[in-house]
């Protein structure tokens, strides 16, 4: 045989007590008035029996009515206790968003709701109110009239807070009838505020986590557009371009026969651009010292095979060759500058490596007198868009590289950083 369980009968208890309640208001509302007819001259002989047949049937109406309300609250919140069979629902929600970010949800939250109307959005006062018109549960709708044939009544309306905290939000939100607090002993909403509320904290709770997803699949992105990055600058800074080691060796294996002192000048060089080729430990940043010295090591050699047909004029101040800056940029410049501007030129020409100060900006310029920018020797511009991408993942929308043409010929490219940075973007 089996038994009912504590739960179930205190599920009972509650249910009775709530449905008990509603009658015993309704009962004693027709007492006084049979008392106060008893009172009144004459009204005392009139028979009372029409007067107890209409109290009984409104009772039973009350009664039948309260047991759907508890039911209704059953199926919504999965459980009966007095909170939520109350008329009136109170939710505190915490939000881990600072005050205006809080209340735009909010303010979304309520407006997604269905019936809702006369929606009073104040955002300076972080307050929301709006009134949610009840739909006939098992009916077709239509204005809604209660026992005692008043008409406005039915409508819920919401009253929502934010109050701001250090870095959240806190929402106090109160859903009710339309109705004064004292309608509560005679009258049920059907859950509707209890669904009322849980309906607008699931929509913020959805919110809050398609927020959160959006934030890890922007990191995710991050990480990997910066590892894809590394990975190219990784390959980028071990690679040395096979025609330059190919022909420097070549130029350095003639010399050797012919001008062995040039040969050696010249082996010297390919040995320090080499070392300083060597690939970082994963992302460090290099400097404009470092990087210019590898710089000037490529344009010698390329000096000693081209001759007379290239100079060079390096002007760089002291104080900046110890500014930060990821490794490669620079002889990226450097090779554009000779591969599309000089050695298709006859003459050839010259290369300009400069840096200056401005405030608290450095500007990088690596120009040349060479073609200038044509479609015949502007290359695939991968060397650039690398840059680019570089610089965008070091310093964000703080640097930039501008490739302009040079007067009277040729090209400049400048590279624009700050002096200052945040410790975070050191490591890129």
């Amino acid at each position: 045989m089996l038994r009912p369980s504590r739960h179930g009968i205190a599920l009972v208890i509650r249910s009775f007590f709530f449905i008990a309640r509603l009658a015993l208001a309704w009962f004693g509302l027709f007492l006084l008035m049979a008392l106060f007819a008893s009172v009144t001259p004459g009204l005392q002989y009139q028979d009372p029996t029409p007067l107890f047949l209409i109290c009984m049937l409104v009772v039973a109406y009350v009664v039948t009515g309260a047991f759907s309300h508890v039911r209704r609250v059953r199926l919504i919140a999965g459980h009966i206790d007095r909170g939520a069979l109350h008329n009136r629902q109170r939710r505190e929600i915490e939000v881990p968003f600072e005050a205006g970010e809080t209340f735009d949800l909010l303010d979304a939250a309520i407006r997604e709701l269905p019936r809702v109307e006369e929606i009073e959005s104040a955002r300076d006062s972080l307050q929301v109110r709006a009134k949610v018109r009840r739909h006939n549960l098992y009916g077709r709708d239509r204005e809604v009239r209660d026992l005692t044939g008043m008409r406005g009544h039915g409508r819920n309306q919401i009253q929502a807070t934010v109050e701001p905290g250090e870095d959240s939000g806190r929402i106090v939100l109160i859903c009710e009838p339309e109705a004064g607090a004292w309608s509560d002993w005679f009258r049920v909403d059907g859950g509707t505020n209890l669904e009322n509320a849980e309906a607008i904290v699931r929509a913020i709770t959805r919110r809050i986590a398609e927020r959160r997803r959006n934030e890890r699949a922007a990191v995710t992105r991050t990480e990997t557009e910066k590892e894809l990055a590394v990975a190219k600058l990784s390959l980028l800074h071990a690679q040395v371009e096979p025609h330059f080691l190919y022909n420097t060796l070549a130029s350095a294996q003639y010399l050797t026969r012919n001008d062995p002192a040039k040969a050696d000048e010249m082996l010297g060089h390919l040995i320090d651009f080499l070392r300083k080729s060597l690939p970082r430990t994963e992302d460090a940043l290099s400097t404009l010292g470092e990087e210019l010295d590898r710089s000037r090591a490529y344009l010698e050699i390329l000096k000693l095979r081209m001759g007379a047909r290239l100079a060079l004029q390096i002007d760089v101040p002291d104080e900046l060759r110890s500014l930060p800056l990821p490794p490669m940029m620079l002889q990226t410049l450097v090779e554009n500058a000779i591969k599309h501007g000089l050695e298709p030129k006859p003459g050839g020409g010259m290369v300009w490596i400069l840096a200056r100060r401005n405030e608290q900006r450095a500007a990088i310029t690596v120009a040349d007198d060479g073609l200038g920018l044509n479609a015949a020797n502007s290359g695939t511009g991968i060397g650039l868009r690398n840059v680019r991408e570089r610089l965008q993942l070091v310093y964000g929308d703080d640097a930039q590289l501008a490739v302009v043409a040079n007067f009277p010929q040729g090209v400049a490219a400048t590279l624009s950083v700050p002096l200052a940075r945040q410790e975070e973007t050191v490591h890129g």
